[in-house]
């Protein structure tokens, strides 16, 4: 059972993981103008296109091996601001395949998590 107490801990982890997150994607990325909740890659910083077209590949490809790491980090931040959403509405620590409270070991190892630990493997595949 998660008392008040365990739930204002996990709210502040949460919080703090957003903010760390979000620090780490703008130093990769960009929030998308057309859609503020997605992040698009970033040229790195002081790197300019030009006429050299190997300058622009090799800029190219940074930005290629970064929107790895940042499609890793958004789905991270993604499931951080969906555990605070689920705090708010007060349906925090319900599992989203079988809708059993998720264990709160659980919860505590990753309180992000989605799933119970039955169910964690299932994870990967929710919207």
């Amino acid at each position: 059972m998660i008392t008040q107490e365990i739930l204002t801990q996990l709210t502040e982890r949460l919080r703090n993981e957003q903010k760390l997150l979000e620090e780490e994607l703008s130093k990769l990325g960009a929030r998308n103008p057309a859609n503020p909740s997605d992040w698009v890659p970033a040229k790195p910083e002081g790197e300019e296109f030009g006429a050299d077209k190997n300058d622009n590949a090799d800029i190219i490809e940074e930005m290629h091996e970064n929107n790895a790491t940042l499609n890793e980090l958004e789905g991270r931040l993604n499931n951080v601001l969906r555990a605070l959403d689920k705090i708010a509405a007060g349906t925090y620590g319900i599992c989203e395949v079988s809708g059993e409270e998720i264990e709160l070991e659980r919860l505590e190892a990753n309180p992000a998590a989605r799933t119970s630990i039955a169910h964690m493997s299932e994870e990967q595949a929710l919207p």
